[in-house]
């Protein structure tokens, strides 16, 4: 039986209506437009099998954007300041995106993205990090599948899209040798609580400032991670709740760490905070900074190499820095580091940490397997050499 033929408009276009539903007793159609009966008739089939899969057709020219603002909304409420603020920076990347229907877009539009940013970051000038590429690209793959839970798209366009090799390599993150740990545990500094609980416990910088003494059990050992501080600009915001749900823990700490925050407790017993400014009040962002800078500026001078002797950090002819730098964050993955060498399991670790996903953990781990192979090795040898049995 031949199709039945749609009369021509009077622009040209040919047009067929199909049924969608029915809405409070009227029967609702969409229409379809194309060039050709041929166009029109694949429109028509495309529709009908959107149709029988759920597809939420109403909802098939929501831009990529309506989307973007809808999973962002979402994530405000699950994750930190900080967090957030670097999701709006990955979407802000997909912006000539925007005018277009999710629904439309395919994976070279997103690839071509990609691409474009592994060859120049707009912000630095330079080529974009790999992991910084792939966080870019689970943005987007986050909110397309936000889009398919809610029946506006049947796949998810992102998924094939590759990350290229980054021409410049980021070097990976070091851990402190025995050596610099020694340091901190050894010089005296408005900072040094500071370090010895990022390094010793492996909190992140946010909940360790909001730490207050009632939070420590010097009994058990342990400490409540309950709230965390993330800055609006300079400005500390403290909020009781930390940067997600298994950022909520309580964190178990050794000895060495435990010693010393009993002599601390000791010398501020009128201090409910363990981190404050001047006058009491939570850190600034600048006074962390300041109180930072200060903290590697004491260590330099201390266990630096210089051609001229420095009395003081204050000296005006500027201190050159001859020690490794390293960071607040360089503590954290210092402590990671640890617990991977002392043979803890891979759930306890993401316990300690409070990752919110098993996967960050493991690639920790997987990055440090590599990095200790050797060491691992010699592990074996160790062991094989207590086979007093074994003949060769």
């Amino acid at each position: 039986m031949a199709k039945n033929k749609n009369a021509m408009r009077k622009d040209g276009r040919i047009s067929s209506q199909v049924y969608i539903c029915t809405e409070n007793g009227k029967r609702k159609y969409k229409t379809v437009y194309g060039k050709t009966q041929k166009e029109v008739d694949k429109k028509v089939l495309d529709l009908k099998l959107a149709l029988q899969k759920g597809i939420d057709i109403a909802s098939r020219n929501d831009t990529f954007e309506d989307w973007a603002k809808s999973w962002l909304n979402i994530k405000k409420s699950e994750v930190s300041y900080g967090r957030y603020m670097c999701y709006i920076y990955n979407v802000e990347k997909y912006h000539s995106l925007f005018p277009y229907s999710i629904t439309k877009l395919k994976t070279y539009d997103f690839q071509r993205i990609i691409l474009e940013l592994s060859k120049k970051n707009p912000n630095t000038g330079k080529s974009t990090s790999t992991e910084t590429l792939k966080q870019i690209k689970s943005t987007a793959v986050q909110i397309c599948r936000l889009a398919i839970e809610n029946r506006v798209m049947d796949y998810n366009p992102v998924n094939a899209v590759k990350i290229p090799k980054s021409p410049s390599p980021k070097e990976p993150k070091k851990a402190l040798s025995q050596q610099q740990r020694s340091w901190i545990c050894n010089t005296p500094h408005k900072m040094q609580l500071f370090a010895m609980i990022a390094l010793y416990a492996g909190l992140r910088r946010g909940e360790a400032l909001a730490l207050n003494w009632n939070d420590i059990d010097l009994e058990k050992g342990t400490i409540n991670i309950n709230k965390s501080i993330h800055f609006q600009g300079n400005t500390p915001i403290l909020t009781h709740s930390a940067k997600n749900a298994t950022s909520i823990r309580i964190v178990y700490i050794p000895n060495i760490l435990l010693e010393f925050l009993k002599k601390e407790k000791n010398k501020k017993n009128n201090t409910t905070l363990l981190f404050t400014t001047r006058n009491g009040n939570l850190m600034t962002q600048s006074s962390f900074r300041r109180g930072w800078e200060s903290y590697i500026t004491e260590l330099n001078l201390k266990y630096g190499t210089f051609v001229k002797q420095y009395k003081s950090k204050f000296d005006p002819q500027k201190i050159p820095l001859s020690i490794p730098y390293f960071t607040p964050h360089s503590l954290r993955h210092t402590f990671a580091t640890m617990l991977y060498l002392s043979g803890v399991d891979i759930m306890t670790a993401k316990e300690q940490l409070g990752h919110a996903d098993i996967q960050t953990t493991l690639n920790i781990y997987t990055h440090l397997d590599s990095e200790y192979k050797e060491k691992k090795i010699q592990k074996l040898d160790e062991f094989l050499s207590q086979e007093k049995t074994l003949v060769l």
